[in-house]
């Protein structure tokens, strides 16, 4: 008898478990254990309202292995939620602008140009400024500036340069387009044939060597007296243009169509443009045959002196 009361304890103690392991399991989610006895099954009715809060205590191995569920150590806590990313075609363009683009830097305010300067050739940027020197410059200046010039092929060739001579103050300015044999061989300008035709008609209108300005835009002479390419003409015409601002004549006489392009910056011929004042700067200029050209063709000399005597007549009205 004892040991069939100890066996009826024994269950009764084993339907409480299982009664509580019922409960628990509901709480995991499982509805029902297969093969509950009718006395747990009254005991699972009443732990449905028991509050959930409590605890139950630990399954025994052998309860663990019949449900076939594990119990866990600590219930995973819930991970937050994400929250939901913008769709980047809603973002608006200054959004996307700020995280795309880099910020540009400040820029500093640039300063105030230099002033123009006034020449004799107008008002003037500094950048214009390669062709003019600097104000108090000198004839001696640019001849030193010039030193023993190799800016273009022509130094190769030469013997001496040539380079303006007279009056820094004349009035009169004659310019050609390059020395010849004679000129590379003594250093100075129109000392050949044609330089002795050029003194006569200064000294026909009044004048004398020594009172004008006599040069070349080109200082050395080009081989076989050879016409200047564009690029030795303009490599040597800014000294030319420094030595007008110098000397600021009332006339620039230039001799040949070499010349008169170099100076003019025109693409007209000495035919159209001779005998009839032309405008550089504010200067008069005045185109006519080079008087190399009249020792091959002596027709030419009329039409030289009466652009001579043109010149002439303005000195003379305009003499100070």
């Amino acid at each position: 008898m004892e040991d069939q009361s100890q066996t009826r304890e024994d269950l009764m103690s084993l339907a409480e478990e299982v009664a509580e392991a019922a409960a628990y399991l509901r709480e995991l989610g499982v509805d029902g254990i297969e093969g509950l006895p009718p006395q747990a099954a009254e005991t699972q009715a009443r732990e449905r309202k028991e509050s959930a809060s409590s605890r139950p205590p630990a399954l025994s191995p052998a309860l663990t292995r019949h449900a076939n569920v594990e119990r866990p150590a600590t219930p995973p806590k819930p991970s937050p939620p994400t929250p939901p990313q913008a769709n980047k075609a809603d973002e608006s363009p200054s959004i996307l602008y700020q995280t795309a683009m880099p910020k540009k830097p400040v820029r500093k305010p640039s300063p105030d140009p230099p002033a123009p300067r006034e020449t004799l050739f107008g008002d003037i940027t500094p950048k214009d400024e390669l062709s003019l020197g600097q104000p108090g410059e000198t004839f001696e200046d640019i001849r030193a500036d010039i030193g023993e010039c190799v800016r273009c092929p022509l130094h190769q060739g030469r013997t001496k340069i040539v380079h303006t001579e007279g009056d820094p103050k004349a009035r009169l300015l004659f310019v050609g387009e390059a020395p010849g044999a004679d000129e590379d061989a003594t250093g100075r300008p129109f000392v050949g044939r044609a330089g002795q035709l050029l003194n006569k008609i200064i000294e026909a209108i009044g004048l004398k060597r020594e009172d004008v300005l006599i040069g070349n835009v080109n200082r050395c002479r080009p081989p076989g007296n050879r016409t200047p390419t564009t690029e030795e003409a303009r490599t040597c015409k800014p000294f030319l243009l420094r030595e007008i601002n110098i000397a600021r004549p009332d006339v620039i006489v230039v001799l040949g169509n070499t010349a008169m392009k170099n100076l003019l910056d025109t693409k007209e011929g000495i035919t159209r443009l001779r005998g009839e004042f032309q405008d550089y700067k504010g200067i008069k200029v005045m185109p006519t045959f080079h008087h190399a050209y009249l020792l091959r063709d002596p027709s030419k000399k009329r039409e030289v002196w009466d652009d001579m005597k043109k010149v002439r007549d303005y000195l003379n009205s305009t003499k100070k």
